[in-house]
């Protein structure tokens, strides 16, 4: 079996990796930090946003049964892509929305899903940031709303496409 990986930051990596964690043709979701200045940062280190680290979570996924494109469009769902300082009541550097992409083909994917967002009127804030080293998070964070026994509460699946 092929296996890709994708990354994606939309606020609290709590909710992107459950709900992606119950997509079709993802084999993993794993929290972790993205895009920062420091190697091997921790989660109170991210939260004083003086790193330049997301919330990310990085999916991995079989190409054959699900594509970039696919996954870049169920995360426009499943988060708010319009809120420039968070996401929901979670404000603060580390919850920004990013696709970071690490092809031309992805980053040419995902600038034409935001222009047809923007077609349909949404205000997308969502940065495209090119891959960095993606650095997972604690344990505690992993699978934690399965661990909770608990549903996200800032993600919820919203058809835009």
């Amino acid at each position: 079996m092929t296996e890709a990986r994708a990354y994606y930051a939309g606020g609290c990596f709590w909710g992107v990796e459950h709900l992606f964690q119950s997509k079709s043709g993802v084999l993993s979701a794993v929290s972790g930090y993205m895009g920062g200045s420091m190697d091997n940062p921790t989660y109170q280190v991210v939260c004083s946003g003086r790193t330049g680290h997301l919330e990310a979570v990085e999916i991995t996924y079989d190409p054959e049964q699900v594509s970039f494109e696919e996954l870049t469009k169920f995360f426009f769902e499943i988060h708010d892509p319009t809120q420039a300082n968070g996401q929901g009541p979670d404000i603060g550097p580390q919850y920004l929305s990013a696709v970071f992409y690490s092809s031309e083909d992805e980053k040419n994917i995902t600038t034409g899903l935001i222009d047809q967002l923007k077609e349909k009127g949404y205000g997308v804030m969502t940065k495209l940031l090119p891959m960095e080293t993606f650095w997972q998070a604690e344990d505690y964070h992993q699978d934690y709303y399965v661990k909770k026994n608990q549903q996200p509460y800032c993600h919820v699946y919203q058809k835009k496409f």
